[in-house]
């Protein structure tokens, strides 16, 4: 429980600036949305017709000049992309940063074991996650209620859910790469976050890429399935908590193994 207050307390001050970031993007396109509203439509056509664009990034499923398309697609990229970096990037960190930092020697000289170690810092990051997501989602919902939007309540929850599971098992596969790591490095976790990314841009544009559905976290959180369905696709959120085990499992076998730097 020490070590994992810790770690919350070491990773407070980056949960506040992301966690402040990305609710005030999310703020932000909730509020402009009343004043673009009259212009969604002719907007929705005008993105319709652009081709591969469209189709990158979910517009052609979508009905741009609804509020919950609109939500979906921009403020469904900004809590996906800025909260897939988060949760990389603190969960790249976690372990690796004690080799780093030359705190390791010190940590493990105490009463403690690799495995609480290791699980009360993924816990920590897990923590921070939630945190983030919920923080997002209150402010998303106070600033929807604060311009008076009509909305569909049980698909916008189930929309911020399905970005925080996806968050979650992005952090899951990059604190078990962590425990690879001996120096840090902000990059691998940058580039897990943005190859999972684009594998959806890359299944979206074609049908002969669709197996990438079952490796990129991403395909779960399509706005439009979630919209139309009403509910969040089990299978490939089961194949993601597949992965979440596996990842972790390699982590802390690796972990307990390691010489530290």
């Amino acid at each position: 429980m020490t070590l994992f207050l810790h770690e919350l307390r070491q990773g407070k001050i980056s949960l506040a600036i992301w966690t402040a970031a990305i609710a005030l993007f999310m703020v932000a396109c909730v509020i402009i949305y009343p004043e673009m509203e009259t212009d969604m439509a002719e907007m929705g056509e005008m993105f319709a017709s652009m081709g591969a664009f469209t189709a990158a990034f979910g517009m052609d499923k979508l009905n741009f000049g609804t509020f919950m398309g609109f939500y979906s697609i921009e403020c469904g990229n900004v809590i996906g992309i800025g909260g897939a970096l988060f949760a990389a990037l603190t969960a790249t960190a976690a372990l690796a940063k004690e080799e780093k930092d030359h705190t390791a020697e010190f940590l493990l000289t105490h009463p403690i074991s690799r495995t609480s170690v290791f699980f009360s810092k993924f816990v920590a990051v897990m923590v921070q996650v939630l945190v983030l997501n919920v923080v997002v989602y209150v402010l998303s919902i106070g600033s929807i209620a604060l311009m008076d939007i009509e909305y569909e309540s049980k698909e916008l929850l189930l929309t911020h859910i399905a970005y925080m599971i996806m968050q979650f098992e992005i952090a899951a596969i990059c604190f078990g790469i962590s425990a690879f790591l001996h120096r840090g490095s902000l990059g691998i976790g940058l580039g897990v976050a943005i190859v999972f990314y684009f594998m959806n841009i890359v299944k979206n544009l074609t049908d002969d890429a669709q197996f990438l559905k079952y490796i990129t976290p991403f395909a779960y959180t399509d706005g439009a399935e979630i919209i139309e369905n009403s509910s969040l696709d089990a299978t490939l959120i089961g194949i993601g908590v597949v992965y979440c085990i596996i990842f972790t499992v390699i982590g802390w076998v690796k972990y307990n193994k390691k010489d530290i730097a």
